[in-house]
Order: C-alpha cells, then structure tokens, then sequence
C-alpha cells in the first residue's frame, strides 16, 4: 500500500482536527475503521497532520509524540506501509528520540529480516548516534553498526549509488581506506561520473598520501562542475603536490566564481608567490593589501618578493610595516634576517638572530616553541659556517642536539658539514663515526660521511656508504651523490653512468635543469667543451636566470680567454642574481683579468675573498692580477697564501700540479724582484 505526503482524501477528518488547533487531540470516542488497511489509512492520515502541526507550530511535543504513535499504529494494522518508515525516522530524529528509533527499527528488521528500507534507515540512525555522548568505544560501536546495515542494503540493492556513497564515507571515517575506496568505485561503476564519488575517492587518496590520484579525481570533477568547493579542493591538492603554477591557475579559476573572495585571493597569491610567478603575485598582495591595509600576510609576502627581486628599499619598507601590524610575529623577525643575509650583511642578520633567540626560552615547554627555536638556530648555525666561524657553528648545532632528540641526528650531520667547511677532517670523521653509532640507520648522516670519507679520498668507502643508501631501490638524491661521488674521483665513465640514472627518474624541469648541469661541468672537467656548452644551454633554455648555469658557462669561457664579452655578460647577470655569492664575483673578477681590466679585477676578487678566505683559487687569481700590475709583493703574498689553502685541502681536492705551478709563479715573481732591486741599486 503506498501513501502520498499529504492526505487530501481524508480533508473532512483533516479540518476537523485543524479546527482543534493548537490543542487537538484525538477524541476517545473517535470510532476507528474496521478493516486493517482502512485503519492504516485512517492513522497514517492522522500522522501527515500532526507531522504537519508540529512543523507549523515549532515541533511541539505532544503534535511530534502523537504523529509517531500513528504511524507506529498504520505500520501494525498494514505491515505494508513502509513508505511510512522514512517519515517516522525523521520525526525520531527532529524530536531528538534516536535511542528509541533505533530500538523501533531494530525491532522492525527482527520481524523481517529482507526489509531494505528499514536497514537504510537503522543505518541512518547509527550514523546519527556516531557523535554521540564523549565514550570513544560507544561511538566506534555506532560506526561499525552503521557500515554494517549500508552493506547489507548493498548485498539486496547492489546498483544503489547513495547506498554505495554513505559506505565510503563510513568507512573513511572509520580510517579503513581500503574499504572506502573499495566503495566508491562501486559508485563509480554505476555513475562513472558521480561527483560526489569521484571526490570521496580524491579524499581517500588524499589520505593515502596519493595526491596524484587525489588531482585526478577532482579534475574530473572541476571539469564537469567547476564549483568552488570543487576546485579549492583541487587547487589544494596541487599545493601538497608542490605543483604550484596549477594550484595558481586553479585558485584564479575560482576566483572567477567569487571575485570579491579576499581568502581566494590570498591563497592564488600564495600560489604564484611559490611558483615564483613574482610579479603576478606581487599585483595581488598589493590588491589585498589596498583592501585590507591590516593585512599582515601581504606586507610580509610584498617584503618577500622585493627581496628576491633585490629591491631592498622596497623590501624594509614592507618589513617594517609587517613589525608595525605584529612585532612579536616570528616568521616577520626571521624575514628582517633573511633581508640583512640578502643585502650581504652576515654579522647584522647574526646579531639579529641572537637578538631573537635571547627573547625565547632555552628550554621550552611546548613542542612549537621548540621547534621554533631549532629552526632558528639552525639558520644561525649555518650562518656562522658560512662566516667560517667554525666553533661557534658547531656549538649552536651542538645545542640543537642537545634540544631536540627528533633533530639531533640532523644537528649532528651538520656538525660533520660545518668541521668539513673549516677544513677539518680528522674533525669531521671522528665526529661522523660517532653520530652513526647513535643514529646507525639515518640516511643524512650516511650521506654525510659519504662526502667525508671522498674528502679523504676513501672513494671505496663513500661508494659503498652511498650505494647501501640504495638498498635495491631507484633513488634519485643517491645516483646524484654517487655522481658527485664519481667527479671528485676523476671516474667520469662512471659519473655518466650515474647521471643517466638519475635523469631517468627526474620529472619536474628543476630536475632537468639538475641533470644537464652536472653533465656539463662533467664535461668540462674532461675539457670537452662542446658538449659541456651544449648542456649548458639546455639548462637555460629551461631556466634562463639560472646563476649557476650562467656563472659556470661565463667562468668556463672566460678560463680559455675566448668570447669575453659574452662570458662577462652572462657572469653579470648571475652577480645581479646573487651579488654575495664569493663563486661568482671571483668569476667577475677573472672575466675582468682576461679582459686586462685590472683595477676592476681587483676589486671584485677582493669582494670574493671578504666572503670566503680561504678558496686557494681566488688568491691564485688574485695573485695573477697583481702580477699584472706589476705589484710582484702583493702578487707573492696571494700565491703563497693560495699554496697554504691548497694544501689545507681534502686529500681529494689536492691538486699537486696547482701548487706546482703556483710555486713556480712565486719562484719567478722573487727572481723578478731581486733583479729589480739590483736595477734599482745601481741607478
């Protein structure tokens, strides 16, 4: 028997009870209909208009208590009537009674077993009573029930896609992604288009740590329905990915729907800010920033941004906006020492870092604050090495260790790292062995040591260390190390081998760019210069401001004395990228030797040396520009010096035919010398 939501066949009855409003009641004396279907007609009649009452008068109790006694009494007279069911479900639900809904509905399944409905609707239930109370164990128990009615709907009714949907979620919920997946992709095989399935799934994935199964399926669904829940979800799944110039094309996408959305708008911008898509994401934090002058993120991305474009006066005025909005904010303290790092001022951006530890505690209580100390005190660490300030290196990542037992092993490495740039490699072994018996399994610290021992020209050694890191598997960082590896060894078959290796597994153009670099300084070495130009500019054809590219091809010319303005051209612009970088400036200054531009020469070499004392190559350079300008005393004093970092070098970075020559230069330079003095005496 099938009942239609309102029972206008029965309008006599209906404004009857309507008159009595709000007290109606059912009169005893009502007579009731004889025949059982007649009664369930006559109850489910009175139901709809209490159901009705209750709705109209603000779900009072007793019109809510008297519609479900109703239709609990249609459903007795007419087991049939089981399109009733749904109705008394909600009116349980509404009124808050779900403990005894479920009683009813347990109750009706016990009667008939096969009633699909009814399952549906104790699952409901179940799932209504999931949060409920504060026990876990009670909740886990609803959960279970619930999974179990919707997957005997599913056995009874296997092309239900809703049925198929709510099992997912379930199952999800109940962390049983297998399962969860499982299930929508019995959606999916019904409506291969369901959008609700294909994001189920995208959420599944999403947990798994599958974000490239997570995108696809929310790709398939922005493509049919572009909604902004849709493609936020999408644009997010991007961002995990680090795919940031799709997470920026996505999030303008949405924007479209919502333009006036500031989040939306802060979120694209944060997405082009790490698809270092600068200027595009400067026009927006500037847009949010006139909209809302408050607005800390943008002052702090805008002094990000000017920073990177080195437009430093730009980039303190929006630092010190983003102090002014929340000086206490760290990540706006750590901004003004990655400005003063950028503008070449080492001591300042370490004073401002000790500035900023000094007001935390030594020893916090919480976990944030504690991590927020080690990440600045590793910058302060790694400050210190690159100011060859070697011990007070080794004491801050000494102090990490000593902090956080979940950064110790890291801490440790850098040690290693920090005692291998202050040319100290019995140092730097003896503490890399020791770290290994604490942390024997960590892949940084085996890597690490990897490098000292090829620093000692154990290449047997390294090769082994770092192949262990590959234990059967394809790994990208390995092949590159065991490449690296190979290089200091002067093994180039091998090194090609690795990098061959390695570009198998790169995908990303950075990755690439990665690869045609290291062939063609491999190439260089072996004074294939062709080849190594050819690979050079496959490099900047993907990245045309790469400074490293740049630099190395303008050194490797400007070495052969050959194309000079075009090598100073390219070395300026990686100056221009990255002034501070002693490399670079030291490849300035030679272009400049070539080139017989000496005062010029001498300036940047001298700006090299201010950054990094003791690279044996930019005093021999610099020797050989005095020498140049006939400043034979100056000239002497670099060589020697150039000779004494030679060998203060790693075994594996000596070059006995440098110091050779290097010795024969200051040779020749005293010989020089003496006979101009002589010249000089007898004038």
């Amino acid at each position: 028997m099938t009942w239609t939501p309102r029972w206008l066949a029965v309008a006599g009855l209906v404004l009857l009870l309507a008159a009595m409003a709000p007290a109606a009641a059912q009169a005893p004396g009502t007579p009731q209909p004889k025949n059982p279907k007649a009664a369930a007609y006559f109850h489910a009649a009175l139901g709809h208009l209490y159901a009705e009452l209750a709705a109209q008068y603000g779900g009072r109790g007793e019109y809510v208590s008297k519609a479900i006694e109703n239709y609990k009494l249609a459903m007795r007279e007419d087991p049939e009537t089981g399109s009733l069911s749904q109705e008394l479900a909600e009116l349980y639900l509404q009124s808050g009674q779900i403990r005894s809904a479920v009683n009813e509905f347990e109750e009706a399944i016990k009667r008939n077993p096969e009633d699909v409905n009814a399952r549906r609707i104790l699952g409901r239930l179940y799932t209504a009573r999931i949060r409920e109370g504060q026990q876990t164990r009670m909740n886990e128990e609803m959960l279970k029930q619930a999974i179990a009615q919707y997957e005997k709907v599913s056995e009874k009714a296997p092309k239900d896609v809703s049925n198929w949907l709510m099992i997912g979620r379930l199952q999800k919920l109940a962390q049983n992604s297998g399962a969860s997946e499982k299930a929508y992709k019995k959606a999916l095989e019904i409506e291969p288009e369901n959008e609700d399935a294909l994001t189920g799934l995208a959420m599944v994935y999403s947990d798994l740590g599958d974000t490239a199964g997570a995108s696809q399926m929310l790709r398939r669904v922005a493509d049919k329905n572009p909604s902004l829940r849709t493609l936020t979800a999408l644009a997010a799944a991007y961002e995990q990915m680090k795919e940031y110039k799709q997470a920026a094309e996505t999030y303008r996408r949405a924007l479209e729907l919502n333009k006036e959305n500031t989040d939306l708008k802060r979120a694209y911008a944060q997405s082009l800010f790490a698809a270092d898509e600068l200027d595009t994401a400067q026009g927006v934090f500037e847009e949010i920033s006139v909209e809302e002058p408050n607005d800390l993120l943008s002052a702090l991305r805008l002094s990000q941004i000017f920073r990177q474009k080195r437009d430093f006066g730009k980039a303190q005025e929006y630092a010190r906006k983003a102090r002014q909005l929340d000086p206490n904010n760290l990540e706006v303290q750590y901004n003004e020492v990655s400005l003063l790092e950028a503008e070449g001022k080492s001591p300042e951006a370490i004073a401002r870092l000790k500035e900023i530890l000094g007001g935390m505690s030594r020893k916090p209580d919480s976990i944030s604050e504690k991590s927020n100390r080690v990440i600045l005190l590793e910058r302060l660490g790694v400050l210190y090495r690159m100011s060859e300030q070697v011990s007070n290196a080794v004491a801050t990542f000494r102090e990490i260790a000593e902090l956080d037992p979940d950064s110790a092993a890291r801490a440790l490495a850098q040690i290693v790292d920090a005692l291998r740039a202050g040319k100290e490699f019995a140092a730097a072994e003896k503490e890399g062995k020791a770290a290994l018996l604490k942390y024997p399994n960590d892949r940084l610290l085996k890597s690490v040591m990897a490098s000292v021992q090829v620093d000692l020209g154990h290449f047997k050694d390294a090769e082994a260390t770092l192949r262990s890191l590959l234990d059967g598997k394809n790994d990208r960082d390995t092949y590159i190390s065991l490449a690296q590896m190979y290089e200091k060894a002067k093994n180039f078959g091998d090194m090609a081998k690795m990098i061959e290796q390695a570009e198998k597994l790169s995908k990303t153009d950075e990755e690439k760019e990665t690869i045609h670099f290291m062939r063609g300084a491999m190439y260089e070495r072996q004074k294939k210069y062709d080849l190594a130009e050819e690979e050079f500019k496959k490099v900047l054809k993907v990245n045309p401001s790469s400074a490293s590219a740049l630099n190395y091809f303008g050194y490797m010319l400007a070495d052969r004395n050959t194309r000079l303005p075009e090598a100073l051209e390219m070395i300026r612009k990686a100056v221009a990228m990255e002034p501070n970088n002693s490399a670079f400036l030291d490849s300035l200054g030679w272009v400049y030797f070539r080139m017989n531009r000496l005062d010029e020469a001498v300036e940047q070499l001298r700006r090299s040396l201010e950054r990094t004392s003791r690279d044996p190559t930019v005093h021999d350079h610099l020797g050989d520009v005095y020498n140049g300008q006939n400043n034979l005393k100056d000239a002497i004093a670099q060589w020697e010096r150039a000779i004494q970092e030679w060998n203060a070098n790693a075994p594996s970075e000596t070059d006995p035919a440098e110091v050779a020559k290097l010795q024969k230069k200051v040779e020749g330079a005293k010989v020089r010398m003496a006979r101009e003095g002589n010249a000089a005496k007898k004038n």
